[in-house]
C-alpha cells in the first residue's frame, strides 16, 4: 500500500536512452521537501550529469536512512560496462528490467510510497529474454495482480484503454462485453480511490464513428459495449455511452467526465498529449501501490545530446504525490468483484497494457 511520509522510488528507464538524462535533469531541481531513492546505476547518473553540470549527492540506499536523496544500485554498474547512449542493446534491457523490479519490490516492502518509471525499450527488454513486453505487466506479475489498465492524464482528461498495442484490425475481436465490464469497475474504483470522486462520472467510448449509428456504421457498439455499460449501470456505477469519441473526449477535458474508456490506442492518446504537451502521464491502475511514468520513449536520437526534456517525469512526479496523499483502502462491492473474476485475463493477454 502506497503510503505518505516514505520516499518515492524513481527508475532511470533504459541506459542507453534518455531515461538517466531526465532523472538528473530533474534530481538538480527536486522539490525541497521530497525523499528519492533512484532505483538504478550511479555510473549512468554520473555520465549523464556529466553533460549537464553538478548532481545533488546521493546517499546509498538504506531502509532506515534520513538522506533525502539515495541511489540504489543493485548491480554497482561500473561505466565502463554500461552500454553505449542512443541504440537498442540487450545490457540495457537487462538492467532497466532489474530496475524495474527493484522499484517494486521497495514499495511492495514498505521503503517506498509509489514507484514513478523511466522509460525503458520493448525490444531491448526481449532481446535479454525479458518475459514481460513491457512496465505493466512486468509490475502485474511483480504484484500478483491480474486485472490492471492504463491511465493516461493529461490536463483534466484522463484516458483509460480496453486494448493497447495490437493492430487496429485486431481491436474488434479483442472487446467483449465481460472485459469491458470488468476495466469499468476497475476504473470507477481506482479513479475513485486515486482522483475522487467517491463515484466517479465514467464516459465509454464507441468503437465505431458516431457510436455506431444505429447500426449503420458496424455493431459492436450495440452488441458488447451498450450490454457492458448497462451491467456497470445496473451495479450501481456511473457510466455512460457508449458514445461518438469525438464528442465525449472533448467533454471528458472540459470536466464533464472524470475519466474516459477508449476502445484502442490512437482513439484517445492524440488528445492527451495535444492537451499536455510533454506533460503527460502514464499511470497503472489495479496495483497495489501507486505507480506513474513519463508518457514517451527512450529518444535514442536524442540520448548523450544533453538536449532531453524532463517536463514529463516532473509531472509524473506530481501526480504521484498527490495520489499518494489521497489514496485510502475501499474494498471493491462483492458484486463489483465477481465482475471484475469474468473479465479477469492475464498480463501477458493481447488485452492488457504493455506501454513501456
Amino acid at each position: 500500500m502506497s503510503r505518505p511520509g516514505l520516499p518515492l522510488a524513481l527508475t532511470l528507464g533504459d541506459p542507453a536512452g534518455i531515461g538517466p538524462e531526465i532523472c538528473a535533469r530533474w534530481l538538480c531541481g527536486a522539490p525541497a521537501g521530497l525523499r528519492v531513492v533512484v532505483v538504478g546505476s550511479a555510473a549512468a547518473l554520473a555520465r549523464a550529469a556529466g553533460r549537464l553540470g553538478p548532481l545533488p549527492a546521493l546517499a546509498p540506499f538504506a531502509p532506515a536512512s534520513a538522506a533525502r536523496l539515495q541511489v540504489l544500485d543493485p548491480e554497482a554498474t561500473r561505466a565502463e560496462d554500461l552500454p553505449p547512449p542512443g541504440a537498442v542493446d540487450a545490457e540495457a534491457g537487462r538492467l532497466s528490467h532489474r530496475w524495474v523490479l527493484e522499484g517494486a519490490r521497495l514499495v511492495l516492502a514498505g521503503h517506498a510510497a509509489a514507484l514513478v518509471t523511466g522509460p525503458i525499450h520493448k525490444e531491448a527488454w526481449a532481446r535479454a529474454g525479458v518475459a514481460e513486453p513491457g512496465h505493466t505487466e512486468a509490475l502485474a506479475r511483480a504484484a500478483g495482480v491480474r486485472r490492471v489498465l492504463m491511465l493516461l492524464v493529461g490536463g483534466r482528461l484522463r484516458t483509460a484503454l480496453a486494448t493497447i498495442h495490437v493492430p487496429l484490425a485486431r481491436v474488434p475481436g479483442l472487446i467483449t462485453t465481460s472485459g469491458l465490464l470488468a476495466d469499468l469497475t476497475l476504473l470507477a474504483q481506482e479513479v475513485g480511490r486515486g482522483f475522487g470522486p467517491e463515484r466517479p462520472r465514467l464516459a465509454v467510448c464507441g468503437l465505431n464513428p458516431h457510436a455506431g449509428e444505429g447500426g449503420l456504421l458496424g455493431t459492436e457498439d450495440a452488441e458488447r459495449i451498450r450490454p457492458a455499460v448497462q451491467m456497470a449501470q445496473a451495479l450501481g456505477l456511473d457510466v455512460h455511452g457508449p458514445l461518438p469519441a469525438d464528442a465525449c473526449i472533448p467533454q471528458a477535458a472540459a470536466g464533464a467526465y472524470d475519466a474516459v474508456l477508449a476502445m484502442y490506442h490512437d482513439q484517445a492518446l492524440p488528445a492527451v498529449k495535444a492537451l499536455a504537451p510533454r506533460r503527460a502521464v502514464n499511470v497503472t491502475l489495479g496495483l497495489p501501490f501507486v505507480r506513474t511514468s513519463v508518457d514517451h520513449g527512450t529518444a535514442f536520437d536524442l540520448a548523450g545530446r544533453g538536449v532531453a526534456s524532463e517536463r514529463s517525469l516532473v509531472a509524473a512526479v506530481a501526480l504521484a504525490r498527490r495520489m499518494v496523499r489521497r489514496w485510502r483502502t475501499r474494498p471493491r462491492q462483492p458484486e463489483c468483484e465477481a465482475a471484475a473474476r469474468a473479465g479477469t485475463q492475464s498480463p501477458a493477454s493481447p488485452r492488457r497494457p504493455n506501454l513501456g
